[in-house]
């Protein structure tokens, strides 16, 4: 094969402001400056030193030369196109990231669906009580296969934590549900079932939204917190009706065969299969998991305008505003209490921030809809539901506030 002349190659090239040299060169090969051997190639006025052509094989490929050679020319410009192309391609947002990050919107939605179900209740009235129970155990299979069974296993090693949980959803919860529910009837004179609603929300067992408010802030507490509620859950077939016979003065009867029933279809298989699909099928999971966030939040959205829009009437009573005010006095004391006992008890910890939230969450947030149930079921008088409705609003939009706040704080840290 004839070697090619560097004068030839030299009087192909072009002026330099074309921004690209044109193709004088096979695939394999490309061209590339050299420091001139010569005063023959110093004199000449086309260039400043000569070229020669190199094997693309040891310089990575055409297109690296053709990158290349564009920045070379926009940097004698003045100019940093490659820098500038880079930034402009790195901040396009896929629409995968967009689904990622779908649970940053989570608060807003809340507010939203809340707002939809005062305005247009039917916009909710489809999602009858039928869908709760698979609603949230949704939720729960959205946390499972984002967790590790290792992490429950290292959730079980922090029975201090799980205790003071328990302390935390039927001790110190029933304690404030008794004093705003006493002020209910004493103080604002509002009928009786208003304040054994009040009473009985805070006699259930902790929500499972919790589990997901904590997995947003703090994922890796999200077993923790879910131990918690599964523990305060399974026993709530003797805590509840014992705290209700207590606090209400009537005997509260509780279906243990369809509880127990609920507890595996909310919480226990939904997590179970996602923590399965992970482990035995994770190429599955990887494609699953980023529509999970945009989902969950479509599913929180029901969950939380449904029992609003299907107990309107009674929201929009005359004394609605002052239930209101009482619900939401009673969450904002639980989520306190919880945080600070939380604080006084773990302030040494190494997570006792990540702590403190986990148990502001089990504390402030009940399983409002099993209250509600309980009320629709074993209650004649309807009024007694209406605290239970106000309240599955209000936790939810306190609690995904806090997550709001709290994950932005995390953040600026």
């Amino acid at each position: 094969m004839n070697s090619i002349n560097p004068i030839e190659t030299v009087l192909h090239v072009k002026p330099t402001f074309r921004l690209l040299p044109r193709a004088v060169y096979h695939r394999s090969q490309q061209i590339q400056v050299f420091p001139p051997i010569n005063n023959t190639f110093t004199n000449s006025s086309s260039l400043s030193s000569p070229l020669r052509i190199k094997p693309v094989s040891q310089v990575g490929g055409s297109r690296n030369l053709w990158r290349s050679y564009a920045s070379d020319k926009f940097s004698d410009m003045g100019l940093n196109p490659g820098a500038d192309s880079f930034e402009m391609f790195s901040e396009k947002v896929s629409i995968m990231d967009t689904l990622k990050k779908a649970n940053s919107i989570l608060p807003h939605v809340v507010l939203a669906s809340t707002i939809l179900a005062l305005l247009y209740p039917p916009s909710f009235t489809w999602f009858t009580s039928r869908y709760f129970v698979p609603a949230l155990g949704f939720l729960m299979f959205a946390v499972g296969i984002n967790s590790d069974e290792k992490d429950f296993l290292e959730a079980f090693k922090r029975p201090k934590a799980i205790l003071l949980g328990y302390v935390g959803q039927y001790l110190i919860k029933p304690l404030l549900g008794f004093v705003f529910g006493l002020a209910a009837v004493s103080l604002f004179n509002l009928p009786t079932p208003i304040g054994a609603g009040i009473m009985l929300v805070s006699c259930v067992s902790g929500a499972q939204l919790s589990n997901y408010a904590t997995f947003l802030t703090d994922p890796a507490l999200a077993p923790l917190s879910i131990v918690m509620t599964s523990l305060s859950t399974a026993t709530a077939v003797l805590i509840t009706p014992m705290l209700s016979l207590l606090l209400i003065g009537k005997k509260l009867p509780v279906d243990v065969k369809g509880m127990i029933s609920s507890i595996l279809q909310v919480v226990i298989a939904p997590i179970a299969a996602g923590l399965l699909l992970n482990k035995l099928f994770p190429k599955v999971s990887n494609a699953i998991r980023p529509f999970l966030p945009i989902l969950s939040v479509l599913d929180t959205a029901c969950c939380i305008g449904a029992p609003l829009a299907l107990n309107i009437n009674s929201v929009m009573s005359p004394f609605g505003a002052t239930i209101l005010l009482l619900v939401t006095m009673f969450h904002l004391s639980a989520f306190l209490a919880g945080y600070f006992l939380t604080g006084s008890v773990f302030s040494n910890a190494p997570d006792a921030k990540a702590l403190q939230r986990t148990l502001s969450y089990e504390t402030g947030m009940q399983s409002s809809l099993l209250a509600l149930a309980l009320a629709t079921k074993f209650f004649q008088d309807p009024l007694v539901g209406i605290p239970p409705a106000i309240s599955t609003v209000v936790m939810s939009l306190m609690g995904f506030t806090l997550v709001m706040i709290w994950s932005n704080e995390k953040k600026n840290i």
